[in-house]
């Protein structure tokens, strides 16, 4: 990412390098949302790598900021008439997590957040700070920072901060009176009467980015207030969301509204890093192993396709059955996004996602490593990564994970502790069964578990073993071929914590757009579109900023036959070496077309399958998918790396054809 476009933004890129918060001209909505979104990200990014160029970049950008707060607290450009919270509440998250990652920070950013903070609690006291809808959904995130700072950072303000939080919940709108049968609403919203618009009352609930924000808000608010019917609203929230209007790689359906299962509409990339946020925090907060699971599947399936190979174009969204990705032209499917939306480019539709998605694998990585009591650390995100920390019992522990996960289901542990501690692993929920060997020293003791004998816990789904100061853990997980309905006689098939989908080839010609003058596709703020075009042309865009079209090369009109669906291993002598610690690489990038080590085959046929608004229709119903062709072998391979691909697919019986 750092290679990428996620990396070079402040160079080139107009919302970045010229944005109204570091005194320039541009910016893409009225809420001034850019750089906040931006530093969220690039902050978590920068010091996982421990890159200097791109804390130069957050330095330089935090500096400007904090120096040019206005006499009365406020952060950011706006004129007192025009101040909405909202966009500040994910600049304060990045610089909370600037604090977390750099001590030496906090004598510039606390003094200034606790100066904002006594601003926003008079604004909500007389009833401003929220000329839009979007804060009155969103508030949670504020109320994070908050309670980072009441925990760690309180100074004097202890009952200001617990006011503030108090009056943000009471503000804002309620998603546990949506999370309730009565409210709720399950069905395909395309169906709705009278029509769901962006001035229907429901409108902020249903809102996908929404949506994906807000299904942390009740494990947030249950931290300060103590009502655990919160809990209970959060687990039908999450399982409603994603049940009723979640795509089989993870996210939500909606573009930009919610859109019930349909296979030819979109989920919007900032949807899939938000979701990621959201599922991270819960189990975190909650422990619930299904958060952990929904989060790895977002993660590793929904949020890699949105990208190319190169991390320089992504699409605003990705429609499950896309068997090409290019401009439309006309009438779409979709609810609310336009020609550019399944274009991979630098900012295809509109900008938002291009500053917001950095944040998505940089805080999966950050809330990789929890701790467990008061001594045990555990692995919650299953990746490759590495921790090293001090818990409250004053053990000093450094762990790495070594791994090809989720590519393979091996995962290697080495440790040092400067005395016994407890290693959590968690099992998820898709596991058949799990072998474990791990050797401690001083006493180069080596213990065997399995599935059969040795149990996680029932809620997290956490394993935990005793382990001395020094030593390795091989931790492997079993998985097999499942499927999951996804109506109308349709499914969507995984191995591990991987989504595969139909192989459809693919042809990509570089096009001459860049999408980076943001005048052409969304109104500025407060900017003439001449002064946003001018800043621009003084950044040099980079070559490999530009739009991508994709064509399939094979047929994409398949229907399978779910009996014949067989897992192959690309790889598997080299596999055997990861499980013996002997140093297997996958390929980069690995989620190139066919370099994951693992593929699908199953038996297949084309069916009369026609177009529809310029995508393919919804898959014909199960009386009308007579073969057109010869049965034949097809491949699956994981979803992230087939940028054109079809994900739920129409089965046909074997023995019917």
């Amino acid at each position: 990412m750092s290679n990428g476009l996620a990396g070079h933004q402040y160079d080139f890129y107009p919302i970045v390098s010229d944005s109204v918060w570091l005194g320039g001209h541009s910016e893409y909505s009225p809420l001034n949302e850019g750089i906040p979104y931006w530093l969220n990200g690039l902050v978590p990014l920068a010091y996982a790598l421990d890159d200097d160029r791109l804390k130069r970049q957050t330095d330089n950008v935090v500096h400007y900021i904090l120096n040019h707060q206005q006499s009365d607290g406020w952060l950011g450009p706006e004129a007192p008439a025009d101040r909405d919270l909202w966009g500040r509440f994910p600049l304060c998250l990045g610089l909370m997590q600037l604090v977390e990652a750099d001590e030496s920070k906090s004598t510039q950013v606390l003094p200034a957040l606790h100066e904002f903070v006594s601003l926003m609690r008079r604004m909500l006291i007389q009833n401003t700070g929220y000329e839009q809808f979007w804060g009155r959904v969103r508030y949670p995130d504020m109320i994070i920072v908050l309670q980072w700072l009441f925990e760690k950072h309180p100074g004097n303000h202890t009952d200001a901060l617990l006011e503030t939080m108090s009056l943000l919940n009471r503000r804002g709108l309620r998603w546990a009176d949506y999370y309730n049968r009565g409210s709720y609403i399950f069905k395909d919203l395309d169906e709705v009467r009278p029509p769901i618009t962006g001035d229907s009352a429901v409108f902020p609930y249903v809102h996908a980015v929404n949506a994906a924000q807000g299904m942390k808000a009740g494990a947030v608010i249950y931290r300060f207030n103590n009502d655990a019917s919160l809990l209970d609203s959060t687990r039908k929230g999450v399982n409603w969301t994603l049940t009723f209007h979640g795509d089989p790689a993870g996210s939500i359906t909606g573009d930009e509204r919610e859109s019930g299962l349909a296979p030819n509409r979109g989920s919007e990339l900032c949807t899939a890093v938000e979701t990621m946020y959201s599922l991270s925090y819960l189990y975190q907060a909650m422990g619930d192993r299904l958060f952990a699971d929904r989060c790895e599947r977002t993660a590793f399936n929904a949020l890699p396709v949105m990208f190319t190979n190169d991390l320089w174009a992504h699409q605003y969204v990705v429609v499950p059955n896309q068997p090409f990705s290019h401009s439309l032209h006309g009438p779409n499917p979709f609810w609310n996004t336009g020609d550019q939306s399944i274009l991979y480019g630098t900012a295809p539709n509109y900008p938002c996602c291009t500053v917001n998605m950095p944040q998505g694998l940089p805080k999966f990585l950050s809330a990789s490593f929890v701790q467990v009591g008061t001594n045990g650390i555990g692995h919650a995100l299953l990746s490759p990564a590495r921790v090293t920390t001090t818990l409250p019992s004053g053990i000093h522990v450094a762990l790495a994970c070594n791994t090809t996960y989720p590519f393979t289901n091996t995962l290697h542990y080495t440790f040092t502790a400067c005395a016994p501690f407890t290693l959590h692993l968690r099992v998820p929920s898709w596991a058949t069964g799990y072998q474990i060997l791990a050797t401690s020293t001083p006493d180069a003791t080596s213990k065997t578990y399995t599935s059969a004998t040795f149990l996680p816990d029932p809620h997290t789904g956490m394993l935990a073993l005793d382990l001395l100061e020094t030593g390795s853990v091989d931790y492997r997980l079993l998985a097999d071929i499942r499927t999951e309905d996804r109506g109308n006689d349709t499914i969507s098939v995984y191995h591990g914590a991987l989504l595969y989908a139909l192989d459809v080839g693919f042809s990509d010609s570089t096009a001459g757009g860049n999408n980076v003058s943001v005048s052409a596709s969304a109104p500025l703020a407060n900017v003439t579109a001449a002064a946003a075009a001018a800043a621009a042309a003084e950044k040099q865009i980079p070559a490999a900023a530009h739009d991508h079209y994709i064509i399939n090369t094979k047929p994409w009109n398949m229907a399978i036959d779910p009996a014949t669906l067989v897992f192959h291993s690309a790889h598997e002598e080299e596999e055997e070496e990861e499980e013996e610690g002997t140093g297997y690489a996958l390929p980069n990038p690995v989620w190139a077309y066919e370099a994951p080590p693992g593929f699908i085959t199953a038996e297949a046929c084309e069916i009369a399958w026609g177009m529809e608004l310029q995508v393919p229709a919804p898959p014909p119903g199960k009386g009308h998918r007579a073969c057109v062709g010869e049965v034949r072998e097809v491949v699956l391979r994981p979803y992230g790396s087939l940028k054109v691909h079809m994900a739920v697919l129409p089965v046909i019986d074997g023995g019917g054809r």
